[in-house]
């Protein structure tokens, strides 16, 4: 049975578990994108060392469950002596370091998909490496991967859900408070994914919308 008494009275928890759910998906989606990005450049750079580096990067990253990561944060740093990272904060440097690893392989498919005559005309014309790169291949490297980094970014919002575990005062950490204060324990985490639907499904949206709008481009 649903308890709507459970959201009245606790609006204010849901509300701030919300805002730091918008601010570590924004934060991760901005620094999932220029990580992934970078690391895609070093993946296709004629370096063989960079080359290594960035493929070493993807590999061990995607295939490490996304808890490791962020537990990688958050207890390392005390492990080593240091001092230690707050939930919130190694949480979202979890779904940074993480969602770049898919980033990095969509941004590669993008580069690889534009024409090398493009990079070769760059060249020729005085441009370096980076420069051709920066201002020549990957801004349409980038329009074409447009709709599978919007999957990703969609993925961040339903993954920011990990701070939880870690005290990251996002929804699911108020709702594990509210339901051990309430000993009601289906409620809490229903209205938990109802405020995730306020943000997802206008993503999902966004996304599809551009999907087909670049399916009309290619057509």
């Amino acid at each position: 049975m649903i308890d709507i008494s459970i959201l009245t009275k606790h609006l204010d928890l849901y509300l701030q578990g919300f805002a730091h759910v918008v601010a570590a998906s924004l934060l991760a989606m901005l620094g999932s994108f220029v990580l992934g990005t970078f690391v895609a450049v070093l993946r296709i750079t004629p370096n063989r060392l960079l080359n290594a580096i960035g493929a070493a990067y993807v590999e061990i990253i995607r295939n490490l469950p996304l808890l490791l990561v962020v537990y990688g944060f958050y207890l390392l740093p005390g492990a080593l002596g240091l001092q230690a990272i707050d939930g919130f904060t190694s949480g979202t440097l979890g779904l940074i370091v993480y969602t770049a690893s898919f980033v990095a392989e969509a941004v590669r498919a993008g580069i690889l998909s534009v024409p090398k005559g493009q990079m070769e005309a760059a060249r020729a014309s005085g441009l370096t490496y980076v420069q051709a790169m920066r201002h020549i291949v990957l801004p349409q490297a980038i329009r074409i991967v447009i709709p599978p980094i919007g999957n990703q970014f969609l993925n961040i919002v339903k993954n920011s859900a990990i701070l939880g575990v870690v005290a990251g005062f996002d929804l699911m950490y108020y709702a594990d408070i509210i339901s051990t204060q309430t000993f009601v324990t289906f409620s809490p985490y229903l209205f938990v994914g109802m405020f995730y639907l306020v943000l997802t499904i206008p993503i999902s949206f966004a996304v599809k919308a551009l999907e087909r709008k670049y399916a009309k481009t290619q057509g």
